[in-house]
């Protein structure tokens, strides 16, 4: 009984939505055809997948993958994308680590909480996830009169091939993710 539900496996058991079915039957359908994939996707599973309207009519499909497989996912990262983007055509593919974000101790308590899992800190690594490949190489922080405040990030130019046509993607998926505004740019080097 090998079938596609081996590939998501969800807390406290719970069942799969329909969605995560179809990705998950999908990350099996690779594993059984692509033969350069076959031995990387063996032991790899998600947690969930989700589908995220980000601009107009474009959606985005957003997989969260254990964080302790994430070194394995990201080896086959972009062949993975891309393979899982020629499925479901005209969205967007971006995995994501399932983080933790745990509530500060209390006052009085012994307990500390890890850095790793403070709001901060996995805002942060979940940056980073969306926008892989690419490196984030600069950060700006701009405050306006009214309070808000928009976060530019400076993506590496040297993968502006894989991800300059994501861009808007990557902005409504980190959006959608943890409420914050970001603005992805490369930037502009002087010659």
């Amino acid at each position: 009984m090998y079938t596609s539900r081996k590939k998501i496996h969800k807390d406290k058991d719970a069942e799969p939505t329909e969605f995560e079915e179809t990705v998950a039957q999908a990350l099996f359908d690779l594993e059984n055809t692509n033969q350069e994939l076959k031995s990387d996707l063996k032991d790899l599973y998600i947690n969930a997948a989700a589908q995220i309207d980000v601009s107009g009519n474009r959606k985005a499909v957003v997989v969260h993958v254990p964080y302790r497989l994430r070194k394995a996912f990201r080896k086959i990262h972009l062949r993975l994308v891309r393979e899982l983007e020629k499925k479901f055509s005209g969205k967007d593919v971006v995995l994501i680590a399932t983080r933790r974000i745990m509530r500060p101790p209390k006052k009085g308590s012994a307990a500390q909480r890890p850095r790793s899992r403070t709001l901060t800190s996995v805002h942060e690594a979940m940056l980073e996830d969306v926008v892989y490949p690419a490196e984030i190489v600069g950060k700006r922080i701009r405050y306006r009169i009214d309070g808000s405040k928009i976060i530019k990030i400076f993506l590496d130019p040297k993968a502006r091939n894989d991800t300059e046509y994501k861009l808007e993607t990557f902005a409504g998926v980190y959006r959608k993710l943890s409420g914050k505004d970001v603005v992805f740019e490369y930037p502009i080097t002087e010659a």
